[in-house]
């Protein structure tokens, strides 16, 4: 049987994701966050937007309201009351009917066939179940929540497209990046700095939807405002942290944190950080290291990157097993899918950075 209590993150919170593709609803619940946090529902409602599907030819033709219902933890006025917040989104436009003929037919690079062999033949596949990204939908409701208080501590959080089939966006300036940079991408339909080099990655998701197929890419993500000293030394390393909470996220490969594995190309006379100073404060003239040193924030904008695959769901025709025959076969896709994940990906990216942080943050927070 699986069992969803595995779906549970969290030192200081601790957050659990419940539901799957296809059930009536899908939702979150949120333990240790404090009380007294003012939540905007509209903004809310916005950023949800930004993830949710069948708003171009370039996403999923699924179209969900995505609309949070809170049960618990929210006062009248929208204010958290210290209790465990509970959100339901129910789900309203399912066609499952699209996925019994791969029943007993894995789709290759889907978690079909590990959890056919793990919870056997009765496993809830539909739509991925409950490895399909919409659970990212429940986990964006926990990061806005998480972003509001980061905000209430002069901490801001975004994130663009930085490449897609491997077409680049203008990059993080990691050393000297600026709140009006670091934000402007999550205020456009297709989140890039510079939409000229947008267009150009437009054009090569619509070039893999038309041949049936689909590409990848990756998300930078940067944070602003965060003390020196976030984070531990070895197990509880700010880069852990982040990475175990981003790497939740379906579809991502690979996390990097600022120079990433380019480092293992350069020498420690570029890649170290030179510290200087202006009399008063201390920061270092590059940000090779992403803004972390020893498992600990330095004061520098903190930046990552992640990797994601291309959407494995694609309609050209592909091999695969019958597990009931155990023959070879030929196995065609069809039903409603992204052509390429990465544009509604910004935002959860944001959440869940925004969780790890304020999880980080509550390690010395007096509540």
């Amino acid at each position: 049987m699986l069992n969803c209590d595995n779906s549970t993150w969290g030192k200081n919170l601790s957050l659990s994701i419940y539901g799957g593709s296809h059930d009536p609803e899908i939702g979150m619940r949120l333990t240790g966050f404090p009380k007294g946090v003012s939540i905007n529902k509209e903004e809310l409602q916005a950023f949800m937007a930004r993830r949710a599907p069948g708003q171009s030819k370039l996403t999923t033709s699924r179209k969900e309201p995505d609309v949070p219902v809170f049960l618990t933890g929210l006062d009248e006025d929208g204010v958290t009351t210290g209790e465990p917040i509970h959100a339901a989104i129910y789900n309203t436009n399912q066609r499952s009917g699209d996925y019994a003929a791969f029943a007993d037919i894995p789709r290759p690079s889907h978690a079909d066939f590990c959890a056919r062999m793990k919870y056997g033949s009765g496993v809830d596949l539909r739509g991925g179940g409950h490895w399909s990204a919409r659970l990212t939908a429940p986990l964006c409701i926990a990061g806005f929540l998480c972003r509001t208080w980061l905000r209430q501590k002069g901490i801001r959080i975004g994130a663009h497209i930085a490449s897609i089939a491997g077409l680049p966006d203008m990059p993080f300036d990691a050393a000297s990046l600026d709140e009006e940079t670091l934000l402007c991408a999550g205020t456009k339909p297709f989140p890039v700095i510079n939409d000229d080099l947008g267009e150009v990655m437009k054009n090569a998701i619509e070039k893999a939807r038309t041949d049936l197929d689909s590409v990848g890419g990756i998300v930078e993500c940067g944070v602003l405002g965060l003390p020196i000293g976030l984070g531990e030394h070895m197990f509880d390393g700010a880069e852990g942290r982040i990475a175990s909470l981003v790497y939740s996220i379906p579809a991502v490969k690979g996390v990097e944190f600022g120079d990433g594995f380019g480092v293992a190309a350069s020498r420690g006379s570029r890649n170290n950080d030179a510290f200087v100073t202006d009399g008063v404060t201390v920061k270092t003239k590059t940000n090779h290291c992403g803004g972390i040193l020893g498992g600990m924030t330095n004061g520098m904008p903190l930046v990552f990157r992640c990797a994601f695959k291309p959407t494995p769901s694609i309609a050209k025709e592909q091999d695969s097993v019958n597990l009931i025959t155990m023959e070879n076969v030929k196995l065609t896709i069809g039903g409603r899918h992204d052509p390429c994940v990465v544009q509604r990906a910004v935002p959860v990216v944001e959440a869940a950075a925004a969780i790890a942080v304020m999880d980080m943050m509550l390690d010395s927070e007096d509540r």
